[in-house]
């Protein structure tokens, strides 16, 4: 069997290392000087109190990999319109793509049944290009859980977590389902194949849809936010907003806005990935998360007051972050001193 990781950077880099170790054939499309020390070293996986260094082929060019059997995209999802022609070697008759990503995937529609079957998002998909070029048949489900870290380059530390249910847009247990979901026990990775995973997509986007930008505008852990009576607050109206939004796309939630910010706050003192990126200058996971659930609002009529301005707000804050600094001239330096 022959997988692609396509981002191995923490996830990627674990779930690639689990799977080669369970005999699979992996390899990576990795960039930089996680690439070169992966290509020289091995993935160096430090889990469950020890370390193991896995051999996997690595590349930056897609061509040098060929047609794979799976294709795991575990890039940050605003990355993945901007590689889609590059994935195209990977692409053999019968390849399945799976989506490891957060917020809602480009293939979201396919298969819904209903008024908006077929429906393409352009705040996940702009132009359409994940749906024309890599396909929403080929499309498996993946909803990640785990927290993994790159110590330095080449090195993971897997944080906590092993859960990465699994779904095809139908709900049908096809035969690709079935080998995929084998490989990953055997990898000891825990994923169940959920009929709904639609349910499971939304399970997860509920809270970073509101936790993730609230802590890139307040710079709080996720303990914080959840225990702070104003900002907990806005995530739960910012929850209830979405939810009305997937209620009317038949999405059932096993556990209510309450339960679902409690469990958030027992991550404890816990960056959001939207906060370490924005640390770390990166872009942010904007759109997927918090745009897409306007635009699928826009689509049934719900308003959405509270995550529009939040969504105004953290926008803001990553155009401003992304500017060079200026220097402060001596007027400004005079004037704050005083105030």
């Amino acid at each position: 069997m022959k997988i692609c990781v396509y981002g191995a950077g923490a996830i990627g880099a674990y779930l690639g290392a689990q799977l080669a170790s369970a005999g699979a054939d992996v390899s990576f499309v990795a960039r930089g000087p996680h690439l070169v020390a992966m290509q020289k070293n091995g993935v160096r996986l430090q889990i469950d109190g020890g370390e193991r260094v896995v051999k996997v082929r690595c590349a930056s060019d897609p061509r040098e990999l060929g047609p794979q059997d799976y294709v795991i995209v575990a890039l940050k999802a605003h990355s993945v319109p901007g590689v889609v022609d590059l994935m195209r070697p990977l692409l053999g008759p019968d390849t399945a793509i799976v989506t490891a990503i957060n917020g809602i995937p480009y293939w979201y529609f396919y298969k819904h049944g209903g008024e908006f079957a077929g429906t393409r998002l352009g705040s996940v998909d702009p132009g359409g290009k994940q749906w024309d070029v890599l396909g929403p048949e080929r499309a498996i489900g993946c909803v990640v859980y785990p927290a993994a870290e790159i110590v330095e380059p080449g090195v993971i530390r897997h944080v906590y977590g092993k859960k990465f249910p699994i779904g095809e847009p139908s709900g049908e247990r096809t035969d690709r389902i079935l080998k995929l979901h084998d490989i990953m026990n055997a990898a000891s990775l825990d994923a169940p194949i959920r009929d709904t995973i639609r349910d499971e997509i939304w399970l997860k986007l509920w809270g970073n849809l509101c936790f993730n930008p609230i802590s890139a505008l307040t710079h709080a852990t996720l303990d914080v936010i959840t225990s702070n009576p104003a900002t907990r607050a806005v995530s739960k109206t910012m929850m209830l907003e979405a939810k009305a939004i997937a209620d009317r796309f038949g999405v059932h939630f096993r556990v209510d806005v309450e339960r679902r910010i409690e469990g958030a706050g027992a991550v404890g003192a816990h960056k959001t990935s939207m906060l370490q990126d924005l640390e770390a200058n990166r872009p942010m996971e904007i759109d997927p998360l918090l745009t897409v659930v306007q635009e699928m609002g826009r689509l049934v009529g719900e308003a959405t007051p509270t995550i529009d301005t939040v969504l105004a707000l953290i926008k803001l804050r990553e155009r401003i972050a992304q500017q060079p600094q200026l220097p402060i001239s001596g007027s400004t330096q005079e004037i704050s001193s005083v105030s």
